[in-house]
């Protein structure tokens, strides 16, 4: 099977770097096949064109933007983007990828809420004392791994206050159990003076010089947690069966009707469900308990990215497996993984520090969109699913299922035999607005075509929000460029579904159409991950598979008066690229604004 890699975006907010994602289906690797019936889940690694948008809160970012721009400002900007050597950060050339990556992670790392922090106490000190509060700041979550030790576990301390009694409460346990806990009565100096002994013998570290924490061999780490984020956990049951419920977001008169068409409503409902997030962090075995949804923290992010660049470098120079032993296990530290009882496994091979990266790169996602929740504007007249769609500042207009439109979509997603068997149960057609100007500085761009691009449910509110970005460390078997499909067999097996039952539905997934202004093609036909664009004198690149879907079925409709091909043949060999290492074709484009997001398809996978 070929290996889909992501491309990656960032965004700037309040001073913080987020790193958000993009799909794209990559090259294939040495005549290895998408039709086979394995599905990988995250294979987005390193260059896979998947919305790593650009992503931000409203009016933030490039893709946001609502100032006047002309095309041609769009285009010097453009050039001016090719000359620094990428498109979001405008980096130097000289710098290498990790260099600029890790300058990203020092600007997260470095930036300070200035928001009065909310703490909550342990569950265990809730069961036992429902009124219990926490004291000041007195609580941390810290965590420890050692592969050679088979050590993956978790300590947390608090001082609690409940009426005029003071505790230090400790609980500590195997990552992804809930491990044993204990409480100590105290007055309130005594309690505290526990409190920082037991940080000290745990980290080595002093408390009160916390905000300088440095990671000690052999001793726990503090797992940062963006604690402003604990807000009360109303919820409103919005209809349906099952996966109706979501936050009441302080929504008074949610009993107002919606005015989206029912099946949007619930599509909305789904990508911003906080039991879907849970599912997709779980199955790329992040402990949730240790990571919980809604505080999630860019600094912990970060410090996750920062690892693996350290592993990767690691790999580069052919250090000892102790070597990467010790790196790996510092990555779990960080990021807390739930392997049960078994040895948390070594990261020693470079697709393996890829699909982690992809694993953090989902997590930005999953930040934005709860960071999009959080930062709205409460509106006590709106209702909550029409108040979410709002955030994604875009228009999404569900076609008749009955209507050519939708029945010419059908049969583009059913042309591959191949492919990843379920039913289309619904598509929109996306109006991302400002996206639709940067894409018109491509208006003398004749040849263009629709084509796939698969992506994990988790991430599908984020692509909404900032559309298709490029990032300093994207990357792949064809370089640094957003990457795209012709057979929905290529894209369809990395789209990572949610798997529980929601609304009724079960094994939800969604894909991307994406009109991309291809222009004069470059072909190749063996890997060449070095490329950053188009060769001169060409405006995309082909990573030419041995099989095509057949040109003579190509149909051409017309979106924003430009004639665009959609591949609705079955794939066919092509004789004259019989010996390419690729059996699917890959298409990269290496500007962002020659993308425009189309469709959005949904569906109920079998597999």
């Amino acid at each position: 099977m070929g290996v889909e890699t992501p491309s990656v975006a960032r965004r700037e907010s309040n001073g913080a770097i987020l790193v958000v994602r993009v799909e794209a289906a990559s090259a294939g690797r040495n005549k290895e096949s998408t039709q086979s019936g394995d599905t990988v889940r995250m294979a987005r690694g390193r260059g896979r064109g998947r919305g790593r948008g650009a992503a931000g809160t409203r009016g933030r970012g490039r893709a946001a933007s609502t100032r006047t721009t002309t095309k041609r400002q769009i285009k010097k900007e453009e050039e001016e983007e090719e000359e620094e050597g990428s498109p979001p950060a405008k980096l130097q050339r000289e710098e290498s990828t990790n260099t600029q990556l890790r300058r990203a992670i020092n600007e997260a790392k470095e930036t300070k809420s200035d928001t009065p922090k909310k703490y909550k106490c342990d569950k265990y000190v809730t069961e036992k004392h429902p009124k219990a509060v926490i004291l000041e700041d007195y609580t941390c979550m810290l965590n420890q791994t050692n592969i050679g030790h088979n050590n993956n576990k978790f300590y947390i301390i608090q001082v609690n206050k409940e009426g005029k009694k003071y505790m230090c409460f400790t609980r500590w346990g195997r990552v992804g159990e809930d491990g044993q806990f204990n409480f100590s009565d105290d007055n309130m100096d005594g309690a505290i003076s526990s409190f920082k002994k037991k940080f000290k013998d745990k980290t080595k570290n002093d408390w009160d010089k916390r905000d300088n924490f440095v990671a000690k061999a052999g001793k726990y780490t503090m797992i940062e947690i963006d604690e402003e984020s604990d807000e009360e956990e109303d919820t409103v049951d919005t209809g349906g069966t099952g996966g109706g419920i979501i936050k009441k977001e302080l929504v008074a008169n949610f009993s107002l009707p919606c005015s989206l068409p029912l099946r949007t409503q619930i599509m909305i409902k789904l990508i911003f469900s906080d039991d879907m997030f849970v599912n997709q962090m779980s199955s790329m075995n992040l402990d949730v308990r240790k990571m919980p949804l809604g505080k999630l923290s860019k600094v912990q992010i970060a410090r996750g990215l920062e690892a693996l660049l350290d592993i990767e470098e690691a790999l580069k120079q052919n250090k000892p497996r102790q070597t990467l032993q010790e790196l790996s296990s510092k990555f779990y530290t960080v990021v807390p993984h739930n392997f049960g009882r078994s040895i948390p496994p070594v990261m020693d091979t470079d697709s393996v520090v890829q699909q982690k990266k992809e694993v953090m790169l989902t997590l930005s996602d999953i930040e934005l969109t709860q960071s999009l929740q959080k930062n709205q504007d409460k509106d006590v007249a709106i209702h909550p699913v029409l108040e979410k769609y709002q955030m994604l500042d875009c228009k999404l207009e569900l076609l008749d299922k009955n209507g050519t439109e939708f029945k010419m979509l059908k049969d583009y997603s059913t042309a591959c035999s191949g492919t990843r068997k379920g039913p289309l149960l619904d598509v929109w057609k996306v109006d991302r607005g400002a996206e639709k100007l940067r894409f018109s500085a491509h208006d003398d761009i004749k040849h263009r075509k629709l084509l796939w691009h698969g992506t994990s449910v988790a991430v599908v509110a984020a692509i909404l929000k900032a559309g298709l970005r490029i990032m300093p460390h994207s990357g792949g078997l064809v370089g640094k460029g957003i990457y795209f499909a012709s057979e929905h067999a290529k894209s369809s097996w990395y789209v990572s579904a949610h798997d529980e039952k929601f609304e009724g539905e079960r094994n939800i997934g969604f894909m991307f159409l994406v009109e991309v202004a291809l222009g004069k093609e470059s072909s190749i036909l063996t890997p060449d991950g070095s490329l950053k664009k188009a060769p001169p004198g060409y405006d995309s690149v082909v990573a030419r598979g041995s099989s095509e879907p057949d040109p003579k079925k190509n149909k051409k409709i017309q979106l924003d008066g430009k004639d665009v091909i959609v591949p609705l043949g079955k794939p066919v060999p092509q004789k004259e690229w019989s010996k390419s290492n690729f059996d699917q074709s890959e298409y990269l484009v290496y500007k962002e604004s020659q993308a425009c997001i189309r469709y959005i398809l949904k569906f109920s996978f079998n597999q």
